[in-house]
């Protein structure tokens, strides 16, 4: 037997211990992904965590950073970039923040390096066109060492992966003061996919913020708190680098959408899952829509979409004012869910006074993010825009969820 001092083998070590470190684990991973992709029930009164409400004041750069005192949050960017020889890539950069459970474990001491109170998730993937290959990544830690956000500005990273708003340069004091406009945000993304694939980017928008929703709050069902407060620069100008597997790094340019949405309880428990759709057209608008689907099939009367003029207006249209017809399907052989493979969308054009047509086409099949942590698979895609006779309008993304069975699965 081991004296009080002698660390235990792992032949007199409790069994009891090691199956609650197991399950432990087991439900800080399932819960960290599921939290994200699964319905959340509304929030109970007596919740330490508040919920987005009309009227908020947004102040920046504070509003671009982390907000602790909401439940869930992402950081969510997409975008098509092009190499000097005309090779197109797709990727994504999404990072995720969410309060943790609390531990099934006693925790007698916490440390100043290893928070115990929000986990972060990071998803990333490349869509290479002229290899056909799509690569992907996921990550998972709690705050501290690896994993953190900052509050005061935008800084959110997860190990070699980050986005960061860049500080303003100061004014040269040997110029005479002039009155200038409020400067635009510069943001940096940093991001690997393992070995295969890293890329670089400076993002400068093209177009103010826009905040979508009413009054500041994006409702996504009939509970107060199944909402978000819902920020996005929709057309980001890319400049950098990629680097693919042991090639040089290449320059890289092109176009990227970014979305900023913290709440405490997204959807509603009888909402499966949903279809979102980022367009950016060559005209240089913009459209944001997003199907809720409820078990039955049905549309959720919260869906909606947003057109976005050149300026960054924008106008909300209730799900009764446009369709979203699937083109065809794709039965994914990893996962087995079959997801809609394209969209014909079908929406009133607010510069046009008549209904307009797109078709929402991927640029391969084979985009779906496997979920490996907390076992939710979801599809994840770089698109084309095009007319209903094949010419180009624009690019898209496009993100399909619980089309791999009942999202709640993942914590029975």
């Amino acid at each position: 037997m081991p004296t009080p001092s002698s660390p235990p083998t792992p032949q007199t070590r409790p069994a009891e211990l090691t199956h609650e470190l197991t399950r432990a684990l087991a439900f800080t991973i399932t819960f960290a992904l599921t939290v994200i992709l699964k319905p959340l029930p509304a929030i109970p009164q007596t919740s330490p965590f508040d919920i987005p409400r009309p009227g908020r004041t947004f102040t920046f750069p504070r509003d671009h950073g982390s907000h602790p005192e909401f439940r869930i949050e992402w950081w969510y960017v997409t975008g098509h970039l092009w190499d000097a020889s005309s090779n197109r890539f797709g990727f994504q950069s999404t990072f995720f923040r969410t309060a943790a459970p609390p531990s099934p474990l006693p925790t007698p001491h916490s440390t100043p390096t290893f928070g115990a109170d929000h986990l972060f998730l990071a998803h990333a993937a490349l869509l290479n066109t002229a290899s056909g290959t799509f690569t992907h990544r996921e990550r998972l830690h709690r705050q501290g060492w690896a994993a953190g956000a900052a509050t005061h500005s935008l800084h959110v990273w997860n190990e070699t992966s980050s986005l960061t708003l860049l500080p303003t340069p100061d004014p040269d004091p040997n110029l005479t003061p002039t009155p200038t406009p409020t400067p635009t945000p510069t943001l940096r993304l940093v991001d690997t996919v393992r070995t295969d694939a890293a890329w670089d980017l400076t993002l400068s928008p093209a177009k103010p913020l826009v905040i979508f929703g009413t009054n500041g709050v994006s409702r996504k069902g009939a509970s107060p708190s199944a909402a978000g407060h819902y920020l996005t620069f929709p057309r980001l100008l890319a400049q950098g680098t990629l680097t693919l597997a042991s090639s040089p790094p290449r320059p890289v340019h092109g176009i990227a959408w970014m979305d900023h949405e913290f709440g405490s309880s997204q959807l509603a428990p009888d909402q499966t899952g949903w279809d979102w759709l980022s367009i950016q057209l060559h005209d240089g608008r913009e459209i944001m829509a997003y199907r809720l689907r409820k078990t039955d099939g049905s549309t959720d009367p919260f869906s909606t979409l947003a057109w976005i003029d050149r300026s960054g207006g924008v106008q909300h249209l209730p799900p009764s004012a446009f369709q979203l017809q699937p083109l065809a399907s794709w039965a994914s052989p990893r996962s087995g869910a079959t997801y809609p493979s394209g969209f014909r969308l079908i929406t009133p054009d607010p510069s046009l006074g008549t209904n307009t047509v797109l078709h929402i086409v991927p640029l391969l099949q084979e985009q779906e993010m496997p979920g490996r942590i907390g076992d939710v698979p979801y599809w994840e895609g770089a698109c084309r825009v095009l007319t209903p006779d094949g010419r180009e309008r624009g690019v898209a993304f496009v993100e399909l969820a619980g089309y791999a069975g009942n999202l709640s699965r993942s914590l029975r």
